[in-house]
């Protein structure tokens, strides 16, 4: 038999032998000579976890504060707050007989369409004057948590969105509001001139009433709420009759404002703090702080970047800010500041509007107010004071606890409408246990007489 040559195959197989063999040898190699490298990754890493977790259980120290931070603390301190800005749209708004008529009115369920709803169903006492709901509710269901009035008076724009520029504009908008209390001016009027304590309270302050008896003239119930009952009787009516009419609902709103004017937050553990600091009784601001407080005082203001629209003595800027707040689930991202301006440049009650008391009209804040794409999806910075006592938080309610809202900035995820100006903070949970202990300190008895923090006898 002729043996037919390979040609190297023999070869190749013997070469393929000897490297299956050095294959596996490899392949087996490496296991025993990585393992100690994977057994002091592992004792690394449970070295640092410990040590990390040694670490939190630290207890903290009280910061010794730099000049820098000592200024931004001062900033901060409720003894800075200046004199109540005066409102030349509203020609009672510091008028005491004023506050008391609008005391009476606030607390008033007559002012809603069925009887049932007073500005303070709403704006409760006990609760720093929120009602502790998602959304606010009276006759339906508003599309918006209600925010604290408490220091509103220091506030050039109402509302989430800002669209009222006034306390007696804004005080005029649930009055009519179908889902709020769904009055209407016309009744409204009515009720001022039937009431004998109304209407000798009203012409003390306003002058007199229009006379309404000619019911030809002044129907029962009218009012310009378009979709509702009363704006075809609105409609019927003459221009004069229903200017007349629209003056006593304006001053209705005026008599309010003058009453929420009142009410002032006050001086809380942090401004005791603040007050020991800045007399250099070290010993004294020791016992008013914890060390953690202190040290989430700090986080507020650096790291965390909190005093950045969260300053001044009421611990807001009063500005529009988009941080991201996550819509709650099937209901539209809010537009926010962007639709708040347009609505407040044409409401007829704002500051350039035939209504208020100011002869100048100086309106800087509505004529020079942003408008532009920064402000989409925009919303008020509120104040951090006396947060324990209106949870939940942010726009819609979304923001159960303060826990939550610290977990939200910390990851600043991207804005469903709008561009978030939040950036992610890095903050440790211990550093976010911090801050949340810092502005419960921030919580306080209002600064308010008790005898305007209740319904008048």
């Amino acid at each position: 038999m002729v043996k037919v040559p390979l040609h190297g195959v023999e070869d190749r197989l013997a070469e393929d032998s000897r490297s299956t063999d050095d294959a596996s040898r490899l392949t087996r190699w490496p296991v025993g000579r990585l393992f100690p490298i994977f057994a002091i990754i592992a004792i690394g890493l449970a070295v640092a976890l410990v040590g990390a977790a040694l670490f939190s259980l630290r207890p903290a120290v009280h910061p010794a504060w730099t000049d820098h931070e000592l200024q931004l603390m001062e900033s901060l301190w409720i003894a800075n707050l200046p004199p109540l800005p005066p409102d030349p749209s509203n020609a009672v708004a510091d008028d005491p007989r004023a506050a008391g008529f609008g005391h009476r009115l606030f607390f008033d369920p007559r002012l809603s369409d069925n009887g049932e709803f007073a500005c303070s169903s709403c704006h409760q006492p006990d609760r720093r004057f929120s009602d502790g709901r998602l959304t606010g509710a009276a006759l339906g269901e508003s599309k918006r948590n209600t925010p604290s009035i408490v220091g509103t008076a220091y506030s050039p724009w109402l509302y989430w969105d800002g669209r009222k520029d006034s306390q007696w504009s804004q005080a005029l908008s649930p009055l009519e509001d179908p889902i709020e209390q769904g009055g209407n001016r016309m009744a409204l009027a009515r009720l001022i001139a039937g009431d004998t304590e109304y209407r000798r309270a009203y012409t003390a302050l306003f002058g007199t009433l229009p006379d309404l008896s000619d019911a030809g003239r002044f129907p029962a119930e009218a009012a310009p709420v378009p979709g509702t009952p009363f704006e075809s009787a609105w409609n019927s009516m003459n221009p004069a009759d229903r200017e007349s009419v629209t003056r006593v609902f304006v001053n209705i709103g005026k008599a309010i404002a003058a009453y929420e004017r009142l009410l002032m937050p006050g001086p809380s553990r942090f401004d005791r703090y603040v007050e020991a600091i800045v007399h250099r009784d070290a010993s004294q601001a020791g016992t008013i702080l914890s060390a953690d407080e202190a040290t989430g005082l700090r986080l507020f203001m650096g790291k965390a970047r909190c005093i950045e629209c969260h300053n001044g003595p009421l611990l807001t800027n009063n500005e529009f800010h988009n941080t991201g707040i996550i819509s709650v689930p099937g209901k539209i991202p809010d537009r926010g500041r962007i639709d708040g301006i347009h609505m407040a440049r044409g409401d007829p009650f704002n500051c350039l509007g035939a209504y208020s008391d100011d002869p100048e009209k100086d309106c800087a804040e509505l004529r020079f107010a942003r408008t532009g794409a920064e402000v989409v999806g925009a919303l008020r910075t509120p104040s951090l004071r006396n947060l324990q006592g209106t949870a939940p938080y942010s726009h819609q309610g979304q923001t159960p606890s303060l826990g939550e809202m610290m977990r939200h900035y910390d990851r600043a995820p991207l804005a469903l409408i709008g561009h978030n100006e939040a950036k992610p903070l890095g903050l440790s949970r211990r550093e976010r246990a911090q801050l949340e202990a810092f502005l419960a300190t921030l919580d306080a008895p209002l600064a308010t007489a008790p005898q305007w923090l209740a319904a008048p006898p």
